[in-house]
């Protein structure tokens, strides 16, 4: 019999390449959306008719326990969260609720419906912040610098606490800056795809930035999925660092980005103080050798195939060539 998952947060990037991956391993796939949001299901309309939905909020943990008592999924992968970065600093309650607390409405449904469910927490380099050694592992110091990454180390240290006192198979997956053609427009890396687009084509002139020198260790999200997936295959649950391993700056992507087209990005990036951060986080980058020696997990998909592949796929968006994620 098919295995059955529920995704929560499946509309977004990283829920609409896993429902894609989990689709196509044979699963049936159950999709979490909130019945009071205008749902938007651009970046999985082509798998729509595929997954079953079910109505739920990570505000309200009594639809969780109906989800779950409804559907009897074996896995869980909560990837809805508040997960924009700047928008946590003007909405931190808000972000707390959901990114933070939302994680135990999730972790105590499953332990009342069924602890053999084995559950998987959407974890965050940003809980690094200010970085207390380079590159980052498992062990390393979590130091938060945003209320995104508070509420992502609230929700990390419940999963090991339900882990340790239900005996939940509960993994938190300490992912890195992964990136696609389906990212939100707020996210810088789209942000340059989407403009080099724009400027290709004649419809803009300039693109405005905040800190250049601000760097990441940056992935394709389809590849980081496939760790998620591995982490829950495995008997004992554990936390793992999922990233490429190299670093670049916002710099080096609208280098790539604009170079891509043949145009020359300082003839067109304009520096504005009003994205710059109130706290930036540090030299975030990953070392994933946990992943690659017990998952067998590694990045297929280098930083430069990705620049390339949101430029290319941004511009084939305002062409009318593909359907819309903007």
């Amino acid at each position: 019999m098919a295995k059955r998952a529920l995704i929560t947060g499946i509309t977004g990037q990283d829920g609409s390449y896993l429902a894609e991956f989990l689709l196509d391993k044979g699963y049936e796939v159950i999709g979490m959306v909130r019945r009071s949001s205008t749902v938007n299901f651009e970046r999985i309309a082509h798998i729509q008719d595929q997954v079953r939905f079910a109505p739920g909020d990570l505000l309200d943990e009594v639809s969780m326990i109906e989800i779950l008592r409804t559907y009897r999924p074996e896995e869980v992968y909560n990837l809805a969260a508040q997960s924009f970065v700047q928008t946590s600093f003007g909405q931190p309650v808000l972000t707390g609720e959901t990114t933070a607390l939302g994680v135990t409405r999730v972790l105590d449904a499953i332990r009342l419906v069924d602890p053999e469910i084995r559950f998987y927490q959407a974890s965050s380099s940003e809980m690094f912040g200010k970085v207390h050694e380079v590159p980052q592992t498992e062990t390393t110091p979590f130091h938060p610098r945003s209320p995104y990454g508070v509420a992502k180390v609230y929700g990390h240290w419940i999963t090991v606490n339900y882990r340790e006192s239900y005996g939940l198979h509960g993994t938190s997956g300490i992912l890195f800056n992964h990136e696609s053609p389906r990212r939100g427009l707020e996210f810088v890396t789209r942000k340059i795809s989407h403009a080099v687009a724009q400027i290709t084509l004649g419809k803009i002139n300039e693109l405005r930035l905040g800190n250049l020198d601000a760097k990441r260790d940056w992935g394709f999200a389809g590849d980081y999925v496939d760790a998620m997936w591995r982490m829950l295959q495995r008997e004992t649950p554990e936390d793992y660092v999922i990233c490429t391993g190299q670093t670049h700056s916002v710099r080096d992507f609208c280098e790539l980005a604009f170079s891509h087209v043949g145009l020359n990005w300082e003839d067109y990036v304009v520096i504005d103080e009003t994205f710059m951060r109130p706290a930036e986080v540090d030299l975030l980058v990953g070392d994933a050798t946990k992943a690659a020696d017990e998952l067998g997990w590694v990045p297929e998909t280098s930083f430069a195939d990705l620049v390339r592949m949101m430029v290319d796929a941004d511009i084939a968006l305002l062409e009318g060539r593909l359907r819309g994620l903007a």
